[in-house]
């Protein structure tokens, strides 16, 4: 190019385009000073803009180096100077030779999800302390994702950063950033807050395991309408992760995990092995198909398999919902959607705030059964909230920050902000025999389908005064062993109803009040 070998504010010559977009290129280029490879951000002549457009760019570049020069982290770009050229502000950053997570994602290709884990916890390091300095990044995106040597991970490109105080520097109704990755109070012409970075960042581990952005539609318009109103497309391949990606997506503010606790759901979700998307694995990723990952037991959530263990689907990778039984009639099999995101549940933080009356739930939404319970549960303990789902007819308390997840008609789930573990009220309709018999089927099929299944107890019993069985069991996920629990019952030909609870373990000593409580407090 024209410019190259020059050199500017008599200090940076430079040397090589090594990017360049509608804004500006980026050059490597020597300090002569220094004698140090720098990265020169120079802004292109914008002869469509307005002298106040203008204006504003220029201090939205100066604003960039003050934003960046602020955060120190070995995650986040270093600034080095900020110079004057023929008019025009220039960024002098940091060298780092390396791809961007977004020619790693070209094409449509993904990388596994416990790479996508190793990259966010770089990711969400260098947001941390952004925010810890008072920065919001704005523009968190694939592009903006170095993956250096040594399984570096550096967020750079502070463009647009928002020093929290200062002014926007934007037009009213002018959206400044890259649309696929923002956040819907952004599209809504809201301010942006913290929680708003960590949308971005979401949708960015999105596109990382999925192959896409998660709402990218034909146009920049129907983009920011589905960001804004729309449900998020299902995920397939992100695994462990999907339970942490759907938080961070959420379309409230509020329901977004914090900082802190999107990095301990990442840590726990990478084990700590090699980087593969150092620079010399970047083009075997790149080249490795759509997949990007070699993991041949996961399969698509649209996958449904018939066997009756209630493993989740991130540890078995078939489907969350099956029939079966001698008797012909589907039976009740609950599926908790566990995965690997944090290594110790007892010190997990709700990622929801869920009101005292569930109004905001699917539950209370729902048509059909608008039984009334006619019986008074036991008082509400702290930390609980009563549900009352109208469809199955049944109330029944719920820890508070446990999410509903969408399920069949004759059951809601509700995990716990981890993702580990999981409570499920079902319901049959019309009934066996007897709720053991009714287990029993259910196991029939468990130990022909899952080696790893062990049986702890199956027992006839009552509640509420009408027959009833437990069962108490274990199996082993693609991670970790998991223990469950199921109560069932009801009268014979009547409806039977199953309060369901499953968990690790390892830590099933922290989860098992969870089905006291909600056992003695359930009314039908």
């Amino acid at each position: 190019m024209s410019d190259e070998g020059r050199l500017v504010a008599g200090r940076y010559r430079l040397v090589e385009c090594i990017g360049s977009g509608g804004m500006g290129t980026v050059w490597r280029a020597e300090d002569e000073v220094l004698a140090r490879q720098v990265a020169l951000k120079q802004l292109h002549a914008q002869p469509h803009l307005s002298d106040g457009e203008v204006a504003t760019l220029y201090e939205r570049t100066r604003r960039e180096a003050r934003s960046a020069a602020r955060v120190v982290h070995p995650n986040v770009i270093v600034v080095h100077d900020v110079v004057e050229d023929d008019g025009r502000p220039c960024v002098v950053m940091e060298y780092v030779p390396a791809p961007t997570l977004g020619d790693v994602l070209k094409s449509g290709h993904t990388l596994p999800p416990e790479e996508t884990a190793r990259i966010g916890l770089g990711m969400i390091a260098a947001v941390r302390a952004a925010h810890a300095a008072g920065v919001l990044h704005r523009d968190i995106k694939p592009g903006n994702v170095l993956l250096g040597e040594g399984g570096r991970v550096v967020l750079t490109d502070f463009g647009i950063a928002l020093t929290v105080g200062s002014s926007t520097l934007t037009q009213t109704g002018e959206m400044v950033g890259s649309i696929d990755f923002m956040a819907p109070e952004r599209v809504r012409g809201q301010t942006p807050g913290p929680s708003s970075d960590l949308w971005s960042l979401g949708a960015t581990l999105y596109q990382a395991v999925e192959g896409r952005p998660p709402y990218r539609r034909d146009t920049a318009m129907e983009t920011a309408y589905a960001i804004a109103v729309e449900p998020l497309d299902p995920m397939r391949q992100a695994g462990p992760l999907e339970p942490l990606i759907e938080t961070l997506l959420s379309k409230n503010p509020g329901d977004r995990p914090t900082a802190e606790q999107t990095e301990r759901a990442l840590r726990a979700t990478w084990s700590g092995g090699p980087s593969v998307t150092s620079p010399a694995a970047v083009s075997a990723v790149a080249h490795a198909g759509p997949d990007g990952n070699a993991d041949a037991s996961r399969t698509s959530r649209t996958s449904r398999t018939r066997h009756a263990l209630p493993v989740p689907p991130s540890e078995r990778g078939d489907g969350d919902r099956r029939q079966g039984g001698k008797r012909g009639r589907r039976v009740f099999v609950s599926v908790v959607s566990v995965v690997t995101v944090l290594a110790a549940a007892a010190t997990a933080i709700a990622l929801y705030t869920s009101s005292h009356d569930d109004r905001a739930t699917p539950d209370t939404r729902a048509t059909g059964n608008t039984a009334t319970p006619s019986a008074t549960p036991s008082p509400v303990p702290d930390g609980y909230h009563l549900v009352r789902n109208r469809q199955l007819g049944v109330s029944f308390p719920v820890p508070d920050g446990w999410k509903p997840k969408k399920g069949q008609s004759d059951e809601v789930t509700y995990t716990d902000p981890t993702g580990l573990a999981g409570l499920t009220i079902g319901m049959v309709d019309p009934a066996g025999s007897h709720p053991v018999d009714h287990f029993k089927d259910i196991e029939a099929n468990t130990k022909a389908n899952y080696p790893t299944y062990r049986r702890l107890r199956m027992q006839k019993t009552t509640f509420k005064e009408k027959p009833a069985a437990v069962w108490e069991f274990t199996f082993q996920g693609r991670a970790r062993a998991f223990r469950a629990i199921d109560l069932g019952y009801g009268t014979p030909g009547g409806r039977e109803y199953d309060i369901y609870l499953s968990a690790p373990d390892a830590q099933w000593d922290t989860y098992r009040p969870v089905f006291d409580v909600v056992r003695a407090g359930f009314a039908d």
